[in-house]
């Protein structure tokens, strides 16, 4: 039985959003699957009006305090106990659920990460892992995509190496392709840090590395793992995430129907996907964006799900102790 814990009262629209994301997640989860929604039981029963899901369950479990999109991660981690985020993790770190999402605070959701369950033994830096469209259909993964602005070669080297796990047991990509965003192919391009990670790249036994990408290339389907540090990642992130707004605010999409297959250009709204995993640390953690609408709760949910089968977290584990 699979149990994912939401943050109830995390994202702009919540509890509206998480709530009517969580009821459509749970239809589609596997049977005696279960959400449990996190946050003030007063609050999330009265969003709930007596609904329940007709075929996975929904629960509450009662946290009294919130913390804000505004706050200091650190001090409102450490001084809310009984906030939804911290509450959440609790029930992660005992294994009372097998994941956590939140659309709230990310910067709270980070240090719940490291500091409640922390990294997995041996991993550098956890990153955090977004995801780019192929025009052939389904994601890459694209890591890290903002936890570290500044990262050494034997991160990005180990990004890879995580990143290709995570498609290989979530993605169901059997032998993905790695490679490292730079501004040229060639194996002496780009500053002394991605030179000196391509070299590590190039000797990771655990990795079918594949050479430098460049950014025009990014969505064409030549890599599975999309290798960089958090300033570069998040940069092409939002940089996805406004051309779909741009499609959308110019009808560009109602101006196409019928005429072509708009399927890939519709992967480039974060509902798609729903929500960001941490990877590398003790446990499935997804983080989603702060407007996240009630669809995108639901994918987020879905997501937890999928790395909670896959148990991705015991696996990146058990890879780092046979190195």
């Amino acid at each position: 039985m699979i149990k994912i814990a939401l943050d109830a009262m995390g994202g702009d629209f919540a509890p509206e959003a998480t709530v009517e994301g969580a009821l459509l997640a749970a239809d589609e989860l596997p049977s005696g699957s279960e959400v449990v929604l996190v946050g003030q039981q007063s609050v999330i029963e009265n969003q709930l009006g007596g609904r329940q899901p007709s075929a996975g369950k929904l629960s509450i479990c009662h946290a009294p305090d919130v913390i804000r999109m505004s706050e200091h991660p650190t001090k409102a981690f450490t001084q809310k106990p009984e906030s939804s985020i911290a509450v959440g993790f609790g029930l992660l770190r005992r294994g009372d659920v097998q994941a956590f999402c939140s659309a709230g605070n990310t910067g709270a959701m980070h240090v719940g990460a490291i500091f409640s369950i922390r990294a997995i033994e041996g991993i550098i830096r956890p990153a955090i892992a977004g995801f780019a469209p192929k025009i052939t259909g389904g994601h890459a993964v694209i890591l890290d995509v903002g936890a570290n602005a500044e990262v050494k070669p034997d991160v990005l080297a180990q990004f890879g190496h995580i990143g290709s796990l995570y498609a290989r047991h979530v993605l169901n990509i059997e032998r993905p392709r790695v490679a490292l965003v730079n501004l040229g192919e060639e194996e002496e391009k780009g500053t002394l840090l991605t030179q000196a990670a391509y070299q590590l790249l190039k000797l990771n036994r655990h990795v079918n590395f594949v050479g430098n990408v460049e950014g025009r290339d990014l969505f064409r389907d030549k890599v599975d793992v999309i290798v960089c540090d958090g300033f570069t990642g998040n940069v092409i992130l939002k940089l996805a995430e406004d051309f779909y707004d741009l499609l959308e605010e110019h009808h560009i999409f109602e101006q196409l129907e019928g005429k072509v297959d708009l399927d890939f250009f519709r992967n480039f709204n974060y509902e798609a996907v729903g929500g960001s995993p941490i990877i590398g640390v003790n446990g499935n953690v997804l983080i989603g964006h702060g407007v996240s609408s009630a669809m995108a709760i639901k994918n987020m949910c879905l997501q937890a799900a999928r790395m909670a089968e896959a148990q991705i977290h015991l696996k990146i584990k058990k890879a780092l102790s046979e190195d």
